[in-house]
This record gives structure tokens, C-alpha cells and sequence, in this order.
């Protein structure tokens, strides 16, 4: 006994219908993979590497200040901007002119563990903004650069988690 096509085409129409509806739910339900860089550096407060604009490094050339008045909300903290066109700036391109490692001290990730920084001992390294506990740190850091950066790269999925 053959069953009629429109039979058929409804059968196959409402599988294909439950099929999605049952990749989204699971889609809906199951944890976000936590992904490098999804670790962010803030205070208590939630403001990304102690409120200084991520933007300016690369502007200015130097560390700068943000305002609470040119804020945006990007991985779970608040940024801080020195001006609106910084702001804007990182609106629309954040891993741009957000620090590697989360703003976590990027010596700190190479030795396997997170580190507060100092806005202050700072590097920008093939456009890529590396921040440091501190001066002396940052001395010992840029010593190997590249063997730190790779270590550091190794370690981030892993401390990112932590």
C-alpha cells in the first residue's frame, strides 16, 4: 500500500520542524563553551582594567583616563573611554583595542596564572595591546617577548577558566 505524496510531504515537513525546534532548545539550554579571552580583568565594580580607555594605547600612545560618562558594556564589564570617538572606536571593532589575555598581566598569563596590572606598563606588540603588573615586571616581560607571548597564548584557554 503506497501512501499518498501529500501524506508523505507533511510527515517529512513536520520531522524537519521538530528537528530544528529540538537544535535550539538545545542550543538554548546547553552552557556557553567558555572561550579564550572571555576572562576580563575588572574591579569589584565591574570596570574593566581599573577604568582606563584601551583605546587611547593606540591613539594617544599612552594611557589615559576613562570617564564615566563614555562607558560601553563588552564581555560582562564595563569599559571606560576618554572620549566618545574612543568609545565609539571600540564599540565597533572591541578585540581591536581590547588588552590580550582578558587585561590580565600578560607575564603573569605566561607564567601560568592571572596577575593584576598597572595601566602604566603597557606594550603594543603587531597591534595588540599587552598590559603589565608593573614597570619592573614589564622589563622582565619584554626581555623574550615572543617565547612570553606564545607561553602566554598556550596558558590563556586554560586561566581564562580560573
Amino acid at each position: 500500500m503506497r501512501v499518498p505524496l501529500r501524506i508523505r510531504v507533511g510527515f517529512a515537513v513536520l520531522v524537519f520542524v521538530f528537528l530544528i525546534l529540538g537544535l535550539l532548545l538545545v542550543r538554548i539550554l546547553a552552557p556557553a563553551p567558555m572561550v579564550a579571552g572571555e576572562a576580563v580583568n575588572q574591579t569589584p565594580s565591574g570596570i574593566a582594567i581599573k577604568g582606563y580607555d584601551p583605546v587611547a594605547y593606540f591613539t594617544e600612545g599612552k594611557p589615559a583616563k576613562g570617564e564615566t560618562r563614555f562607558q560601553h558594556k563588552w564581555m560582562g564589564a564595563t569599559w571606560q573611554f576618554s572620549s566618545a570617538a574612543n568609545r565609539d572606536l571600540f564599540v565597533a571593532n572591541p578585540k581591536k583595542y581590547a588588552p590580550q589575555y582578558g587585561g590580565y598581566c600578560a607575564y603573569g598569563v605566561s607564567e601560568g596564572h592571572k596577575a593584576p596590572i598597572d595601566p602604566k606598563a603597557w606594550t603594543i606588540v603587531d597591534g595588540k595591546l599587552y598590559l603589565n603588573y608593573d614597570l619592573g615586571v614589564q622589563g622582565t616581560w619584554r626581555k623574550a617577548i615572543p617565547d612570553n607571548i606564545s607561553k602566554a597564548d598556550m596558558n590563556w584557554p586554560k586561566i581564562a577558566k580560573d
